[in-house]
């Protein structure tokens, strides 16, 4: 995120919230918007289905799924035309608007009717309220970034705001919101396949020297290794031999889990480290028994880029052991040098030395200040609450020319529906957690599928409870939703619940840049099953 949560409440005068639900995957960071409702902040929310903060909007519209980039170039056509655009900070602080806008003149508000299904004078609205309405933020999840167009998408978003000059002031800004707590941590740590801590890239011989230095090691791979996917393809394919899997269960999220059990089962060696034995544990060589969070000691990183201490509230059972004592552990065995760490303060230590965007975070500051948000280069540095204040990160901010590309995959006659899936309130992520807790579990306790009642008339439905749900690449049957939040043509399964896992369905198509899947849209086929 390029600015803070508290900052919504405080300053933003507008939101447009996108590929995002926010109350229920969010909620509070859903609570900020209300506030900033109440003293009369509009809001714009743009997604397919009906999510719940939509019943806060101001206006609400409903493309088609997988036309972000047309229904985002329309709106900036509308606030080019209509001279609402902040020309000052377009010529002091950015590049490539004059491309920008050959591509984007194509894109009326009648144009992206046609592609997307909002009514232009909708999306005109809509373009107002954004582009008057200034600090703006943007909020959004993975309904964005979960396409094969993600990168173009995120791009887009980009231009939009730096169109409006609503980069690098409080209140504003282009603000994803991470899937899980502590996955900007991770990120931030170097859990990418292309980068070391800090978003330093293996294809730097700069940084591939420091850290050899660091680390007292030679030969670290000059190129970018592989993503979650593209290693499990790879498993399949005979490429690799063995995986280790920390905190993860691919058996659940991964798309289409009936190819990924195919390329696990092929592995030599499979080890899985978690705090319960999920559906992919079941497929281990090895378990490794890790501690929860409320028993270890360290850090967690907030989609905001605010680091905080996590303590130790109670020990660990059994022989489970904090991740990082064993990895220590394991590297030693393994007759690797450099982790001999007592204690996470000690690893902050090393991280704070060899990554500039952590260089002045230190455990004494975090117990005394709380908290600190990236990047803090030295121990007098405050913390940064937004991004970009005086300049970008590369000098000028760039506008990218995109053109709307259609998913990987439409509905067609044999399967007529796209497929979306997402979360509900009640469970998280894969269920590992959440479904072992029975309170929660008594509020969402099935699989279940969304359908509009005019697409339920039409398969037939007739009454029936359950149906199934098939693509290209297999079948679950569920309980069935009849409800409007859904738009015809479209169905929605929450992805938590492995006994009908949505992804068995979803599949691979890869963004080119990115490398993350299309789980947002696929065509599938819905068929009652009798008697149910």
């Amino acid at each position: 995120m390029t600015n803070s949560i508290p900052e919504f409440s405080q300053y933003t005068r507008c939101f447009l919230i996108t590929g995002s639900n926010t109350t229920e995957a969010h909620p509070l960071i859903a609570s900020h918007v209300m506030e900033a409702k109440e003293r009369g902040a509009k809001i714009i929310v743009i997604d397919p289905r009906e999510v719940q903060i939509g019943r806060l909007a101001d206006i609400y519209l409903r493309p088609r799924p997988g036309t972000d980039v047309a229904w985002l170039n329309g709106l900036m056509n509308v606030i080019i035309t209509e001279e609402l655009a902040d020309q000052e900070f377009i010529e002091k602080r950015t590049e490539g608007f004059e491309e920008m806008w050959e591509v984007v003149k194509e894109y009326t508000p009648e144009r992206v009717e046609e592609i997307a299904g909002i009514p232009a004078d909708d999306l005109r609205v809509a373009a107002r309220l954004y582009a008057q309405n200034k600090p703006a933020a943007i909020l959004y999840a993975m309904g964005i970034t979960q396409h094969t167009t993600g990168t173009d998408n995120v791009k887009s978003i980009a231009n939009l705001a730096m169109l409006t000059g609503n980069i690098g002031i409080p209140g504003a800004g282009v603000n994803p919101l991470r899937g899980q707590n502590n996955v900007q941590g991770a990120c931030d740590m170097g859990g990418l396949p292309n980068v070391y801590p800090g978003y330093q890239p293996v294809t730097s011989p700069e940084a591939k020297a420091k850290f050899e230095s660091a680390w007292g090691v030679e030969g670290l791979p000059e190129q970018p290794g592989l993503t979650v996917v593209e290693m499990v393809n790879a498993a399949g394919e005979g490429q690799l031999r063995a995986l280790y899997i920390m905190g993860e269960n691919p058996m659940v999220t991964d798309p289409d889990i009936h190819h990924v059990k195919e390329c696990l089962e092929k592995l030599e060696f499979l080890v899985v480290q978690d705090i319960f034995p999920t559906e992919t544990a079941q497929l281990a060589h090895v378990i490794l028994p890790s501690a929860s969070f409320a028993e270890k000691d360290g850090t967690f990183t907030s989609t905001d880029r605010r680091i905080q201490r996590v303590r130790k509230a109670v020990n660990p059972p059994g022989e489970a052991k904090a991740d990082w004592e064993i990895i220590c552990e394991l590297a030693k065995k393994l007759g690797a040098k450099g982790f001999e760490f007592s204690s996470p303060e000690e690893i902050m230590a090393e991280i704070a030395k060899v990554t500039p965007s952590y260089g002045g975070v230190t455990y004494e500051r975090l117990d005394k200040e709380g908290s600190l948000q990236w990047p803090v280069p030295s121990v007098e540095h405050p913390g940064t609450p937004y991004l970009h204040k005086e300049k970008f990160t590369r000098g000028l901010g760039r506008f990218h020319a995109i053109h709307f590309r259609e998913a990987a995959e439409l509905p067609d006659e044999e399967y007529p529906f796209i497929l979306t899936t997402g979360r509900t309130m009640f469970q998280y992520h894969a269920g590992s957690m959440s479904r072992r807790s029975p309170k929660l579990e008594q509020e969402a306790p099935e699989p279940y599928v969304e359908i509009n009642p005019s697409d339920a008339e039409k398969i037939g439905l007739n009454g029936a409870k359950k149906v199934k749900v098939s693509s290209r690449r297999g079948s679950i049957e569920v309980a069935v939703r009849l409800t409007d939040r859904i738009k015809p043509g479209v169905v929605f399964i929450p992805f938590h619940y492995a006994e009908a896992a949505a992804n068995a369905l979803t599949h691979a198509a890869l963004d080119p840049i990115a490398r993350i899947p299309e789980y947002k849209i696929c065509a599938v086929k819905v068929e009652p099953v009798r008697g149910s």
